[in-house]
């Protein structure tokens, strides 16, 4: 079988995904066995303009020029996988589509330079079509390889749950967050992960996503009343990784 020719691209993110990525060791290796990588700037300076069968797109989308570049590379693949965050829900960039002034508060005297000038933070599927999607921040190995797998054999795609993250702490009988006195979205947040942040003591921030019917007004009070977060802080908190979801922008 011949080798699948891929790239990864990035737009408005930390570029931390990539990084992980290197960070596989083993598996990365292993799967290089399937895939020829002709752009990855992290790892290689060398970039392509023709024809690729997988593009791996990190960040969200945040400008017309990003819509642009989208569009090229959404004509160049044959498959469009979004992973992380940033690309699948816009990640912590949307906090900025809920500031009036978030440029100014940021960047100060500097904030009407041409390059810093954007619109809302976007996910990649705002501006095209997305194939897969791998939630995380970073997003899951486990569940990156299994879709890669099922890009090069051509099968089904991933099953992603829809349940909370609240379900797989009690699989892991992980003690709730809250019984020790500190605050989790672990009640709306899109399990998936296998909920390790509170199994090693850090509250669930739904990096994921939302689950399915979440209650976020309700999430806000838990938050206050037993989480014993500030009103502002709360609300600002519920919606970290969640800021595009169900209007929520």
């Amino acid at each position: 079988m011949a080798k699948l020719k891929c790239a990864w691209f990035d737009f408005a993110c930390c570029e931390g995904c990539q990084v992980e990525l290197t960070n596989y060791g083993e598996p990365f290796v292993q799967l290089l066995e399937h895939l020829e990588p002709v752009e990855f700037r992290e790892v290689m300076s060398e970039k392509t303009t023709g024809p690729i069968d997988v593009a791996f797109i990190e960040g969200s989308f945040t400008r017309e020029a990003d819509r642009r570049r989208l569009e090229e590379i959404r004509a160049r693949a044959k498959v469009v996988v979004a992973y992380g965050s940033c690309a699948t829900s816009g990640g912590i960039n949307a906090l900025k589509n809920h500031m009036d002034d978030y440029a100014g508060e940021v960047y100060g005297a500097d904030k009407d330079r041409p390059h810093l000038n954007s619109a809302k933070a976007l996910p990649v599927s705002a501006a095209i079509k997305v194939d897969y999607e791998v939630r995380g921040c970073p997003m899951d190995r486990d569940e990156l390889l299994r879709i890669v797998q099922q890009v090069v054999h051509g099968t089904a795609k991933v099953y992603v749950p829809s349940y909370p993250v609240c379900v797989e702490c009690k699989r892991r009988e992980t003690v709730c967050r809250y019984d020790d006195g500190e605050y989790c979205l672990g009640p709306i947040a899109r399990a998936g992960c296998g909920a390790p942040c509170p199994a090693d003591g850090i509250p669930c921030e739904a990096c994921r996503g939302l689950a399915e019917q979440p209650n976020q007004e309700a999430m806000v009070k838990v938050l206050v009343d037993n989480g014993k977060l500030p009103q502002q802080r709360a609300e600002n908190l519920s919606r970290m990784f969640t800021a595009n979801f169900r209007g929520d922008a």
